[in-house]
């Protein structure tokens, strides 16, 4: 028999479609081609193989050519259901959920059997957009990235919702402190507890049912303060935030509460009077702006987009750049030529040596802030660029503005200068043609594996977070 397993379920209703069609019981079919019965029920369940010869007998004996009981095809839309429900509930994913498998009987009504095929389908969606492989992550950051550039990177909602909290915490002036974070968890009816024996795929978890918040006894790597976390986390009940249903929803709402935390660390209107100061005095700078409140030089670059043009009247572009040029995080209004793939994706893409966010990296002071002007295609753009770096390697953070607004800034007296023509290749990309000529196929480089490039995130309820680990972290908390 050459017919392949997964197409015995096929084969099976094809049998019993054309069996029924002449009239005939499981009985008088199996008497014609010599099996009981039961055997030639099996048969049409899928759960056996027939051979050639008893397929060419039922074929015979049915009036129909061998050719039409092997097509692959369902006989009609019932059948098709039913064989869709079938191999949906041999499926992993539904075995997963400990539910039994519902047997179609012939007095099941088809809009039944419709439901329970739809489910299934939402279901493998559901799942398969949970998993979030690097495609659909990339997608939904492109995505996200052109709305909040045609939003000049500002929220306004959010902003309102900040300065009410902020206000509501007692807080004054200054920075944020941990006492008034600690306060404004209080008003929402939660108290922050730090633990050791946190996930390892979490930053914080939120008891809802005992309100509580979670967070690790000292700042993680990256920058990312005990403060911000606890905003973050409050940021979801204060936003409305409900389980996320894709991941583009994930990542919005991961920007939303990243908005939202950033607002409150630098609240508007003290950032603006800072910045508006500092303006007017043409001594615009992050590393002030950071050291005024108290964050990392990311955060305060980042909050910088939001507030500049909406407020400042001021074009720019961010950046955040790998140690090997390889671009994380992007934002631009101000027209600079960002590399892109073919689906408009910037993370991954690497900027071109020519840029401060990589030649920056090449100077041995790197305390403060280094500055350059680059004239690209697009114009001339003046940078500040900040290095530093993690125990996963060495990064840069830029800003920068078209030439006309580098008056604001502090560090536009720079007589570092250069010039960038990409995306054409013979700027940086392409070695010359002497070099070239002499290396050709005499270079065998050993390529590192970015493994997490082939690795989906692990598919719980939040993408990347294990849910096991989180509920039994609650639960061994839950007592104390």
């Amino acid at each position: 028999m050459a017919s392949h397993p997964t197409d015995l379920v096929t084969l099976g209703h094809r049998i019993r479609h054309f069996r029924g069609e002449h009239g005939l019981t499981l009985d008088q079919l199996g008497e014609r081609v010599g099996l009981a019965g039961s055997q030639l029920s099996l048969i049409e369940n899928g759960r056996r193989e027939p051979k050639l010869s008893v397929l060419t007998e039922i074929a015979a004996s049915l009036g129909v050519e061998l050719t039409d009981l092997l097509s692959t095809e369902a006989p009609n839309t019932r059948a098709a259901l039913e064989i869709e429900l079938a191999r949906a509930q041999k499926n992993p994913l539904y075995g997963a959920l400990g539910l039994p498998a519902v047997k179609v009987t012939k007095g099941m009504p088809l809009a039944a059997l419709e439901s329970l095929v739809g489910l299934h389908r939402e279901l493998a969606r559901r799942a398969s957009e949970a998993i979030a492989t690097p495609e659909e992550a990339r997608r939904a950051n492109t995505e996200m990235r052109e709305m909040m550039r045609a939003r000049n990177n500002y929220m306004p909602d959010i902003e309102e919702l900040v300065e009410e909290r902020v206000r509501a915490s007692g807080h004054v002036s200054g920075a944020l402190t941990h006492r008034e974070v600690s306060v404004m968890a209080e008003q929402l009816g939660f108290s922050l507890i730090y633990v050791n024996d946190l996930p390892h795929s979490t930053r914080s978890i939120t008891d809802l049912a005992n309100g509580r918040i979670y967070l690790p006894p000292a700042s993680i790597p990256g920058g990312h303060g005990l403060r911000s976390m606890a905003l973050q986390a409050m940021a979801h009940r204060l936003l409305g935030h409900q389980r996320p249903d894709s991941y583009a929803e994930f990542l919005w709402q991961r920007l939303e509460i990243n908005y939202f935390a950033a607002a409150c660390l630098m609240p508007r209107e003290a950032a603006l009077s800072f910045l508006a100061e500092a303006k007017s005095e043409r001594e615009l700078a992050v590393e002030d702006f950071r050291d005024a409140f108290g964050v990392t030089h990311e955060a305060a670059a980042l909050r910088f987009t939001n507030l500049a043009t909406t407020h400042l009247d001021i074009p720019l572009h961010f950046l955040r750049v790998n140690g090997d040029g390889a671009l994380q995080k992007g934002y631009e209004n101000d027209d600079l030529p960002l590399p892109v793939d073919v689906t408009g994706s910037i993370e991954g893409q690497y900027v071109c040596k020519q840029w401060s966010a990589r030649s920056a990296f090449t100077h041995t002071n790197r305390t403060t802030e280094f500055y350059q002007y680059t004239d690209t295609p697009a114009g001339t753009f003046w940078c500040a660029t900040q290095t530093g770096a993690t125990d996963a390697g060495e990064f840069s953070i830029s800003v920068g503005v078209p030439f006309a607004q580098a008056k604001w800034f502090r560090g536009r007296e720079t007589t570092q200068r250069a010039v960038s023509r990409c995306p054409d290749e013979s700027c940086c990309r392409r070695p010359s043609g002497e070099v070239a000529s002499r290396w050709a196929g005499q270079a065998w480089p050993s390529a590192r594996l970015h493994a997490h490039v082939l690795s989906p995130l692990p598919s719980g309820t939040f993408p990347g977070v294990d849910d096991t680990e989180v509920y039994e972290f609650l639960e061994s908390h839950a007592a104390e």
